[in-house]
């Protein structure tokens, strides 16, 4: 797995811009004690010489090293003592010249030892959130959110739309380059960009990369990449790359799109290219079966007949019967 390429390099160059922030505001600060305090900038000048001595008598052996290794550690204590206490003199918090890191774990670096910090990867799932294409969306639809009273109008429904809640949780949450393609069918309103989304989002939490699109919205972009020329014409054709890149791609509304040679090459070589690549799909449609070999070519609806587990979603329209409640 792995984050989305781009925004761990601009976190990454977002963690170093930190570091470097705070060692400089560390070296200001410095600067400002020592022209203040001479006494101070004296004693930073000997705690660097015992630094280097314990270090030194650190390698050495026998009884007198141990006397001389504690003697240079006293040494420096009283040092550090007497520092803090003239800087708390002048009114200024013992750590002052310390750079000020937002992260105390990393020290804004990023990782602790060879491990992501926490901060990090929180930056990095924020980052994933807004690059993935769901937006707003994150922020209401998750698995939590979901309702299923919408369903008890049938136990036929309502036992469907549980396995299907079920299903994409488990999705979610054994995620892997090799997990299945799905595709979510039935009509509108019944859930199913919820329950892709709420997949989306906890793949994301997991650190897989994951872009969510309309099938409108991805011809559209194929379109712009055809059509226009120059720097326009060269940004579309590299944002063409989040396609066939990312860990999991989410298309939405398969069907709404116009059918014609062109987009429909376009959606064959999305899914071939991905199929063929062995990373995960997720296409959600309102067509049946039927109606998807009726509205593609055949070399289309093979593999999405044939490479995807479908999940039936049930029931009454959930926005009408919202409206009807008002």
């Amino acid at each position: 797995m792995g984050y989305n390429q781009a925004n761990y390099a601009r976190i990454r160059g977002e963690y170093q811009t930190k570091f470097l922030k705070a060692r400089g505001e560390a070296d200001r600060r410095m600067a400002e004690i020592h022209q203040k305090s001479p006494e101070i900038a004296d004693i930073d000048r000997q705690l660097t010489k015992t630094g280097a001595e314990i270090a030194m008598a650190a390698i050495g052996t026998g009884e007198s090293y141990l006397q001389k290794l504690e003697a240079v550690r006293e040494r420096n204590q009283a040092l550090q003592a007497r520092r803090a206490q003239l800087l708390q003199e002048m009114g200024y918090p013992t750590d002052y010249t310390l750079p000020p890191y937002e992260c105390t774990k990393c020290n804004d670096s990023g990782f602790v030892g060879i491990k992501m910090c926490d901060c990090m990867r929180r930056d990095l799932i924020l980052a994933a959130y807004e690059s993935s294409g769901l937006g707003q969306l994150m922020k209401t639809q998750s698995f939590e959110s979901f309702d299923l009273s919408y369903y008890k109008d049938s136990d036929a429904h309502y036992r469907r739309m549980q396995e299907n809640v079920a299903v994409m949780q488990s999705y979610a949450e054994h995620f892997t380059l090799q997990s299945d393609n799905l595709i979510l069918t039935g009509p509108t309103g019944l859930g199913k960009t919820h329950l892709s989304t709420a997949a989306a989002r906890r793949i994301i939490e997991r650190g897989f990369d994951v872009y969510y699109t309309g099938a409108i919205e991805m011809m559209a972009d194929f379109e712009r990449a055809r059509f226009s020329s120059g720097e326009e014409r060269r940004e579309a054709g590299a944002d063409l790359s989040r396609y066939t890149d990312c860990d999991l791609l989410i298309l939405d509304d398969l069907g709404t799109e116009t059918v014609n040679q062109f987009t429909t090459s376009c959606l064959y070589m999305v899914i071939n290219n991905r199929i063929n690549l062995k990373k995960p799909t997720v296409i959600s449609t309102n067509l049946t079966g039927s109606e998807i070999k009726a509205r593609y070519a055949e070399r289309i609806t093979s593999r999405i007949l044939g490479e995807f587990l479908p999940l039936t979603f049930a029931g009454t329209d959930i926005r009408r019967q919202k409206l009807s409640k008002k």
